[in-house]
């Protein structure tokens, strides 16, 4: 909201809002100048945002299952135990909503929409960047089936130029290309490593810090781990390659942190939740309900100003 109001500085502690990709302040501040409160504009973005993730993301479970799944997918994405994420001031729901689009534009050939939202994607949030690959898979089984090189294909790499776009952005602001890099390595104490230093970590934080930032944290690296592997067999190989790199670059950092957060938008997940709930009734319902109390927990949580996630 600081950026949608004053936008990026390289001066003072403004300076280290430059790690904060710009679309959605962007889209913060558009929607500010209509109804006159940022506030209120960042809970219209992603209220809206997560409308159309909702929706994108049935549409795509449509694609490959029954509709009773398409809809438990979108039922498990909302009452996530960090669904509140997509509703506030947060990129989740914009980020996810790109994801979504793009993936569903290369699954019908718009490779033109795919690589356009892909880019929007990388102005939103790195993990854009991973379209890239996702979708070079997807032309990959396109291309199995049909054995012709599609010249649409060359669109996937537009998909970069969102990121070109914020690196960009850092030079104009701070004279570096990369200062990101520096201020998270700085104020976030993340740099690039090996998973399991990370992840051994939030494993030593388990009994002396609280449940949040211990415990569920290692939960959520174990179970989006746990869904990765599933995923390569049950799922399109697009869809694993898109959670394998996303769960690498969520633990490849020597402080790993908001891994429940950050599964929101790997919309595998939720296909495959849906996929046992359709087939079990009953350990659907056992799952809805250790959501809803984790939701309920979680939410709580963050209403009364403690961090989660």
């Amino acid at each position: 909201m600081r950026l949608a109001e004053h936008g990026y500085t390289a001066v003072g502690e403004g300076r280290n809002s430059i790690v904060f990709y710009p679309l959605y302040p962007w889209l913060v501040r558009a929607e500010a100048w209509i109804c006159r409160d940022y506030f209120a504009a960042a809970l219209l973005v992603s209220g809206a945002a997560s409308i159309c993730a909702g929706v994108l993301l049935r549409r795509l479970a449509e694609l490959d299952h029954p509709a009773r799944v398409a809809r438990l997918s979108v039922w498990f994405l909302f009452i996530f135990p960090t669904a509140y994420f997509l509703h506030i001031g947060y990129t989740e729901s914009l980020f996810l909503a790109l994801v979504l689009g793009s993936v569903i534009a290369a699954r019908k050939q718009f490779w033109a929409v795919a690589g356009i939202l892909g880019a929007l994607a990388c102005l939103t949030r790195v993990n854009g960047l991973l379209l890239v690959p996702t979708l070079m898979v997807e032309a990959w089984l396109q291309y199995r089936v049909t054995r012709r090189f599609d010249w649409r294909w060359l669109w996937i790499p537009a998909a970069c130029l969102g990121f070109a776009g914020y690196l960009w952005l850092n030079y104009r602001v701070t004279g570096d290309p990369f200062t990101f890099t520096q201020i998270m390595e700085k104020q976030w104490y993340k740099k690039i490593a090996l998973p399991w230093f990370g992840i051994r970590d939030v494993w030593l934080r388990i009994p002396h810090f609280n449940l949040t930032e211990g415990l569920h944290e290692f939960i959520f690296i174990v179970f989006s781990f746990l869904c990765t592997v599933w995923c390569w067999f049950k799922l399109r190989p697009s869809y694993a390659v898109w959670m394998t790199l996303n769960w690498l670059l969520i633990n490849s950092t020597t402080y790993v942190v908001s891994v429940p957060r950050y599964c929101l938008t790997l919309f595998p997940i939720f296909f495959l939740l849906a996929r046992v709930a359709a087939k079990r009734p009953l350990a659907g319902q056992i799952m809805t309900a250790l959501s809803l109390l984790f939701l309920a927990l979680f939410a709580m949580k963050f209403a009364h100003g403690t961090w989660a996630f």
